[in-house]
């Protein structure tokens, strides 16, 4: 009986353990990340932590745009930047910026604007999420961090908007100095832009609505101090001009919505398991080509953000246009909707 207790005890202090090891991952800043549910290849991945949530409030922050707050029970604590994976009914997931407060530890709150000639998922918020409406998420996680510094320049377009609102309040809270250009094509269309203003006292805040004022005037970015960390949200081309607009050596920080252009030179790529070859063209994905040789293979967001189509790679030199895979995880796998081949051959364990 003694050295039954002795087991019992042991087997106790292990579960307490693994429990306790388990809650410190989670509340990691990097936890959950992204992964393969059912991987095809490059086993040995967790499968990300889902929570369900419930809709709890839908409102029109501006025309076109759905606001939804989310609330739960459980939720990891989150920092202006942040961003979750709504796993909508279809089975769709797509990526959506944190536009709440980060000090609610039961709810969170996203926005998202309605894209006519998209791929469906903004359709599916719009027209299917209601109050009442039960979804999974997973996240958050944060690739766009707020960093410390005494000033702050932030120019969002549209709905880019959505991570640079906590960031805003974050910086006024914090008493540092900061403004923001905030464009978009007309008033009506930019959501939050009263809260916004109210925030900036009629001083710190830009709004340009191209209908009424054209496109910004990006000529300031040039003259800013150097210890001022710029944040940019928006259409590519918004970014890249602000980019274009710093002085040399000034490099911002940038949240796309979506991954780089997959558009390249054409390769080939062996599929070794299943004994095929494929060409990419230049203006074609390798998911889209691996796809017409293995139908099944898995996929989800293809902007190189939620991690299902991750594939490991036995041979070639990677181009990596993805927003999610870790050093370590880039030297020997891809996320096949975005990344590409910089050489004329890969070779995937597929």
């Amino acid at each position: 009986m003694p050295r039954l207790r002795t087991v019992v005890l042991i087997a106790g202090a292990a579960v307490l353990a693994k429990r306790a090891a388990r809650r410190r991952i989670e509340a990691a800043p990097l936890w959950p990340m992204p992964t393969l549910d059912e991987p095809v290849s490059g086993r040995g991945r967790l499968a990300t932590v889902t929570r369900r949530v419930q809709v709890t409030e839908r409102g029109e922050p501006a025309d076109g745009v759905v606001r939804l707050r989310l609330e739960g029970t459980g939720l990891p604590a989150w920092q202006p930047g942040a961003h979750i994976d709504l796993v909508l009914p279809s089975g769709l997931v797509r990526q959506y910026s944190l536009c709440g407060d980060p000090a609610e530890t039961d709810a969170y709150t996203v926005a998202t604007r309605l894209i006519e000639d998209g791929r469906g998922g903004s359709r599916e918020v719009h027209e299917q999420l209601h109050v009442g409406t039960e979804i999974e998420i997973r996240g958050p996680r944060n690739r766009f961090p707020l960093v410390e510094a005494p000033a702050y320049v932030f120019v969002a377009g549209g709905i880019g908007i959505t991570p640079v609102l906590p960031m805003v309040r974050a910086a006024e809270a914090a008493g540092a100095d900061w403004r923001l250009l905030y464009c978009g094509r007309s008033r009506a269309t930019l959501p939050y832009v009263d809260e916004i203003e109210k925030l900036g006292g009629g001083t710190r805040v830009t709004v340009v609505p191209e209908d009424e004022s054209g496109r910004p005037d990006l000529d300031f970015l040039a003259g800013l101090p150097e210890e001022a960390a710029v944040y940019c949200c928006g259409p590519e081309g918004l970014m890249a001009a602000v980019a274009a607009a710093l002085p040399e050596g000034r490099t911002p920080h940038l949240e796309r919505f979506s991954a780089a252009a997959t558009a390249g030179g054409p390769f080939e790529v062996e599929l070794r398991r299943s004994g095929r070859t494929v060409t990419v063209a230049a203006d074609q994905s390798v998911l889209a080509a691996v796809r017409d040789a293995v139908p099944g293979v898995a996929y989800s967001c293809e902007q190189g953000f939620c991690g299902t189509c991750q594939q490991r790679v036995l041979e070639g030199e990677i181009d990596h246009r993805d927003e999610l895979l870790g050093d370590a995880e880039r030297s020997g796998s891809m996320l096949i909707c975005v990344s590409r081949c910089a050489g004329e051959r890969l070779v995937l364990d597929l």
